[in-house]
């Protein structure tokens, strides 16, 4: 759907009953908390480790980094640090799987800690924590007695990447999944810009967003603190849609892509269509498509989306039941004014 003259609220306040009614009425399975909670896109990534949480694991993520940088342990200095509790302990046999999975995904390891019934540690880092702050991790981790606590170091975008899949994956393997479950929410204030591989500033993701504070942010703000009003819908892990309040100022746009990268020139020749309707005026708008295929996956319990698709692609991309893709012949091509460089 898009919407004319509509603030990112309007879009919120129009579509979570349509998706609440929905899987109310074509599911037995409880939905929790609606309206849906909203997290920011910075909330998700530091407490769940990614902007998809599925919100029925209740084990979450928090930031050590600081306190490492006051022990010994050589791998977590300097590095980003991050930890998840889990209130109960764990056999060896757990902890053997664990580090399988973690080396799986790209790990060196994964340290951990058991706590005591007397409040000590037991663990292969213990000896690497000072005695005089072993109880200030006590008091940041807010562990108790039987609890474990995993962590996990690397840069600050490896650390959070593989944090969300370690928490995702003791939520499987501890069975800590309500799988008679909806939990929906929505991942606001999206960063507007990010930095690529050779520190050169693009798009984070829809280029077409509306940048909060407008001009004013792009002309005065650090790029990478600006934030976009784009939001995605999550159920249960599963991204149902991303949405956005769509740029409709040919100077805000303008201005965005130059931060980016791009000449007028260029963003005339890519985006023509827009460049040009934005100089006859264009009202403000918002808009978001929800997934149906997805939404089918997540309402029949189905494993993947392929499960719900008519005519799901192969592994090699191909249609079997179209033969597709297939090979063009040079008329066809002609026919639509397309010509294969030599």
């Amino acid at each position: 759907m898009e919407m004319s003259f509509a603030t990112q609220e309007d879009v919120f306040q129009a579509i979570e009953p349509v998706m609440y009614n929905t899987f109310k009425k074509f599911s037995n399975k409880k939905i929790v908390n609606y309206p849906f909670p909203r997290i920011t896109y910075k909330d998700a990534m530091l407490k769940y480790g990614t902007d998809k949480p599925d919100l029925r694991n209740p084990l979450y993520i928090i930031d050590l980094s600081e306190f490492f940088n006051k022990c010994t342990f050589k791998p977590f200095i300097n590095r980003t640090v991050r930890a998840i509790k889990v209130n109960q302990s764990m056999s060896k046999g757990f902890h053997e799987k664990m580090l399988e999975f973690a080396m799986k995904i790209g790990m060196k390891g994964l340290g951990y800690l058991e706590v005591q019934e007397d409040l000590t540690f037991k663990g292969p880092i213990d000896k690497f924590i000072p005695e005089d702050l072993k109880k200030e991790l006590l008091k940041l981790a807010n562990l108790e007695k039987n609890d474990t606590i995993f962590f996990i170091a690397d840069t600050e975008k490896r650390a959070t990447e593989l944090s969300g899949q370690i928490r995702t994956e003791l939520g499987k393997r501890l069975d800590l999944i309500d799988e008679d479950v909806f939990q929906f929410c929505w991942i606001i204030d999206f960063p507007m810009f990010e930095l690529d591989e050779h520190e050169k500033l693009e798009f984070s993701h829809n280029p077409f967003s509306m940048p909060q504070g407008g001009l004013e942010a792009l002309e005065n703000q650090n790029p990478l603190e600006i934030l976009a009003y784009q939001y995605d819908i999550v159920c249960n892990g599963i991204e149902l849609s991303s949405g956005a309040v769509r740029n409709h100022d040919i100077e805000i746009m303008l201005k965005a892509f130059k931060m980016a990268g791009y000449t007028e020139e260029e963003v005339k020749t890519k985006f023509g269509a827009l460049y040009t309707a934005f100089q006859f005026g264009a009202p403000p708008h918002a808009g978001i498509a929800p997934g149906i295929d997805r939404m089918l996956m997540l309402l029949t319990n189905s494993e993947t989306i392929r499960e719900v698709i008519a005519f799901p692609l192969n592994s090699k991309a191909e249609d079997l039941m179209m033969g597709a893709p297939g090979i063009v012949k040079r008329e066809q091509l002609r026919e639509v004014h397309i010509e294969i460089g030599k």
